[in-house]
């Protein structure tokens, strides 16, 4: 699966070197050169695998590292160093971090790290309410998926970036409709389309119907564990376990 991974260090020709790598195998890398504009960037884009380097001017890739899992607490993170800072590495691993890489370090440490980390699967998430999306986004990422949002419009997904897609999540308006017809349009060349859950309300008579074309309802409001158990059963049927207040229709 190509993952989205972010590098951070302020050793640019080092950052650039390990994106080649990365990018020779299918995934897509963003550099940042600071804390600050990493996590500027973090706030806004749920990477799937971030390396940050320890030694960074101002605020620290420890520093950097504790104000990303503030964001977002399941973040997957490499301390990468090239200094003896046992006591800083130290204090990452013991809160959360994955590990760390010794510069130099090898493509195959570079690539060994990246196969460890795989998400549950990946999510779009497409609804005008931002409200709703800033409380189904952790909850979403916590649970170990990769989240991907669209505010306003599915209409710049093209079918490599929908072949990447496990589940869209959508809201009855049209932003259902379009997830619907992207099905369509890229069907012949997709190996699998991605599950289609709708948002909806209750005695929407739309949910209803459309729901018969899609995998699931979720009436709003939901509760989180709902929402995870609902995504379970679409992509993970074999550990789903009942739950009587799912209304995902399957």
């Amino acid at each position: 699966m190509r993952k989205h991974i972010f590098i951070v260090d302020d050793d640019l020709d080092h950052a650039e070197s390990l994106a080649e790598i990365l990018e020779l195998q299918g995934h897509d890398v963003e550099l940042a050169q600071s804390g600050e504009s990493a996590i500027a960037r973090f706030a806004e884009k749920d990477f799937d695998l971030v390396f940050m380097d320890v030694k960074l001017p101002v605020m620290n890739g420890v520093e950097t590292f504790f104000a990303f899992r503030r964001l977002r607490p399941q973040a997957h993170v490499f301390m990468m160093t090239g200094y003896s800072v046992e006591q800083l590495v130290a204090e990452a691993i013991d809160n959360g971090a994955l590990g760390v890489l010794y510069k130099p370090f090898s493509a195959n440490d570079l690539l060994d790290a990246v196969a460890q980390v795989e998400p549950r699967g990946r999510i779009l998430v497409a609804d005008d309410n931002a409200i709703l999306i800033d409380q189904v986004a952790p909850i979403l990422s916590a649970a170990g998926y990769a989240v991907e949002i669209a505010h306003n419009s599915l209409d710049q997904l093209d079918c490599d970036q929908l072949s990447e897609i496990d589940c869209m999540i959508v809201d009855m308006d049209r932003s259902l409709l379009r997830g619907m017809e992207l099905c369509v349009d890229f069907k012949d060349r997709l190996p699998s389309l991605p599950k289609l859950l709708i948002l909806g309300s209750e005695n929407d008579e739309k949910a209803a119907q459309f729901s018969l074309l899609t995998q699931g309802i979720l009436i709003k409001p939901f509760d989180p564990q709902t929402l995870l158990h609902t995504l379970d059963h679409l992509l993970h049927p074999q550990e789903a376990t009942p739950n009587a207040g799912s209304r995902a229709l399957a």
